[in-house]
């Protein structure tokens, strides 16, 4: 991505990570695009249609500098793309998924299934639902659709969040949800 983190101790700079962008090992390499937690949530969130600088800020409960920050990051790295969209007579931009982003989505099932199985529910919780639009089932897995098995993509999955109240259908590449 951009630049390692740094960290100020005793007046001496120490990066909080390794540069792992030429790595050898495909792992740090991916984790040197992924290893920050906001990019995944920031995905989940454009894949969601809240790609407006403005909902992904509250959305995330995160302050303008840090979005901004990642937010340019995840372009340069290529998993964003910025988009232009009309707000009254003005062209404001908004960020889109592109391809390397939308092949995360078994990634982010995947850790949606983890979740459910490792972490505790808050009371306020809920089950969250992954159906395959296409089938109309949900699936327990990440890659593959559980019901009839097609490969699943960004397009054809609804995620139900009871806790919201909401049934988010998720977007392909290079779309920019509605207002």
């Amino acid at each position: 991505m951009a630049t390692v983190p740094e960290l100020q101790q005793d007046g001496e700079v120490m990066p909080l990570r390794s540069d792992w962008s030429k790595d050898l090992c495909p792992i740090k390499r991916s984790l040197d695009v992924l290893g920050d937690p906001w990019v995944l949530v920031i995905v989940r969130e454009v894949l969601h249609g809240h790609g407006r600088f403005d909902e992904l800020r509250q959305n995330l409960s995160v302050s303008e500098a840090v979005l901004a920050r990642r937010l340019h990051a995840m372009v340069d790295a290529g998993l964003l793309q910025r988009v232009d969209y009309a707000d009254g007579n003005r062209t404001r931009q908004g960020y889109a998924a592109t391809e390397a982003a939308t092949d995360l989505l078994p990634i982010l099932q995947q850790l949606v299934l983890w979740g459910e199985k490792h972490t505790p529910t808050p009371a306020a919780g809920g089950h969250l639902s992954m159906v395959h639009n296409t089938c109309g089932q949900e699936t327990v897995t990440g890659e593959k659709c559980s019901a009839c098995g097609e490969v699943l993509v960004s397009e054809e999955m609804i995620w139900v969040k009871p806790w919201k109240n909401a049934r988010d259908h998720l977007l392909p590449a290079g779309a920019l949800g509605p207002m």
